[in-house]
């Protein structure tokens, strides 16, 4: 019996909305559908371990194996039928993994055997489509996010993401003790008190510097993408573990008003808030922290959202401007594991005094 979580039977979800629709529709940077825009969908590829298969949309749902064998047809209605039962299923169901027997049955029917596509991309799932603009019939790979489940991670945290300032004005002694010994307790949970150490930190005269990136890979990716890029996100970082806020488009802005870098405003450009945007637009196109980056986006070319209402808007680098504002405004930074990652405690090394800080990014629910 197949089990899965809310995420990935949103994938599943996803195929069979899809081949029932015969479209998919774009979004606006709120995750709202544009209206009088779509691409209509001429087929939808999958490889599984049992092979690779062509759903094919006309009249009916044609699957056609690698060998160009017609399989067999299934009416459309019949994926709006399963689809409606999947997404209610997904919806009403309160545990972490769970099986849908009767959608299981149709996926064995149309040859479709595990939750997630045996792919060697980054992408979860890969749709031909018809560009009414150009005439022609691309392939193009996307991300499936669903906001049905839990929010999911754009850039998921680790050492390599951690952010390191030299810690300038305190005791070595005393100082170092008492902001160390500084938790907080959210229910039975104990954990180490960022916010409370950082305005120690300030309380008590100290400074914090921005030095370097923890993993030079992903320090150097980022430099890639804009040379000022390290030092604009250890702003935005230091911003959100010091304050109230954690949307990154509020980070942004915040960013923009106190001009932390000192670009040139006086024509109102949008400094922060461009080079966030295309780091953005890497991280969900395939820019890892542990992975040399090459600036060369794989199969991946962008999101579809599956949204608590069952319905799917898609953002592609097609719709450059709207992919970049869908991503800005629809993420937050968080807090990860500090003791998982290491973060959150001063430190000494070669006499000199430091303090680490951890970059997530995951979209708001």
């Amino acid at each position: 019996m197949i089990s899965g979580n809310k995420g990935e039977w949103s994938e599943i979800y996803t195929l069979l909305k899809l081949l029932s629709d015969g479209k998919l529709t774009p979004g606006d940077e709120n995750i709202n559908k544009l209206k009088g825009i779509f691409y209509p969908i001429v087929k939808i590829l999958r490889t599984e371990s049992n092979g690779s298969f062509e759903y094919s949309i006309h009249d009916d749902i044609v699957i056609i194996s690698s060998d160009k064998e017609e399989l067999l047809r299934i009416p459309m209605e019949e994926f709006k039928i399963r689809s409606l039962y999947l997404f209610e299923k997904i919806k009403e169901n309160k545990q972490n993994t769970f099986a849908v027997p009767e959608i299981e049955s149709f996926m064995s029917e149309i040859k479709c055997i595990s939750l997630k596509a045996d792919s060697k991309t980054k992408s979860d799932i890969q749709i031909v489509i018809h560009d009414l603009r150009t005439n022609q019939q691309p392939t193009l790979g996307f991300s499936i996010k669903s906001q049905i489940g839990n929010p999911s991670t754009l850039l998921n945290p680790g050492k390599p993401t951690n952010f390191i300032f030299k810690v300038t004005g305190l005791n070595y002694t005393e100082d170092i003790k008492y902001i160390n010994s500084i938790f907080i307790k959210k229910g039975e949970k104990i954990s180490r008190d960022i916010k409370g150490r950082i305005n120690e930190i300030l309380k008590r005269n100290g400074k914090l510097e921005f030095v370097k990136i923890e993993n030079q890979i992903f320090g150097n990716n980022l430099a890639l993408i804009d040379s000022l890029l390290p030092n604009i996100l250890s702003e935005i970082v230091f911003d959100f573990y010091a304050s109230k806020r954690s949307k990154l488009i509020e980070l942004v802005e915040h960013a923009q008003e106190n001009n932390p870098l000192n670009f040139d405003l006086s024509n109102n450009h949008k400094f922060y808030s461009y080079k966030i945007k295309k780091l953005l637009t890497d991280i969900a196109l395939g820019m890892t922290p542990t992975k040399v980056w090459t600036g060369e986006y794989h199969a991946t070319g962008g999101y579809l959202i599956v949204k608590n209402d069952g319905e799917i808007v898609c953002y592609h680098i097609y719709n450059k401007n709207e992919f970049e504002n869908y991503l800005l405004n629809t993420t937050k930074l968080d807090t990860a594991s500090t003791s998982r990652y290491e973060f959150g405690d001063l430190y000494i090394e070669k006499d000199t005094l430091y303090f680490k800080l951890n970059l997530q990014i995951r979209f708001i629910k």
